[in-house]
């Protein structure tokens, strides 16, 4: 049924679960599966050009976190099962589900699994709002993993 699955990540709980869901479904289909981590814009507008040490060790630690979570995932695919092979992919500078929406499309992705609460501080009271935007704006199935 699904030949390409998009699985966003943030390296959180629920985002590993959605992996489980999503390298499950990707062995059972025989689908590529794609594993998309989206490092959020530089939140301190104008101060990176007055600062680029700052700006630096911002993204420094965003893709050490991206390749945290992304080899997280590689070492879940390998368990339980045939392995799945995960395709690791960064996008930078746009906002967590324009970056999942935009790699969804480019890629032909036919289910993207996101989780349903991710690191984004009082949004996580509610359904994610970065889940919801997707699920709200996806051409595509969304399946959200709680």
């Amino acid at each position: 049924m699904f030949k390409h699955i998009l699985l966003a990540t943030d390296g959180s709980a629920a985002s590993t679960h959605a992996a489980a869901l999503a390298i499950g479904l990707a062995r059972s289909h025989g689908a590529q599966l794609t594993a998309l981590y989206v490092v959020d814009p530089y939140p301190y507008l104008g101060l990176g050009e007055a600062n680029p040490m700052g700006f630096q060790a911002y993204m420094s630690a965003a893709m050490e976190h991206a390749s945290q979570a992304l080899a997280a995932i590689d070492k879940l695919a390998a368990e339980g099962g045939p392995k799945v092979t995960v395709t690791p992919r960064v996008v930078e500078d746009v906002g967590a589900s324009v970056g999942i929406l935009q790699t969804a499309r480019e890629l032909g992705a036919d289910l993207i699994v996101v989780g349903s609460h991710g690191r984004s501080g009082i949004a996580r009271l509610m359904l994610g709002s970065v889940a919801s935007r997707v699920v709200a704006e996806s051409t595509v199935p969304v399946l959200v993993a709680r």
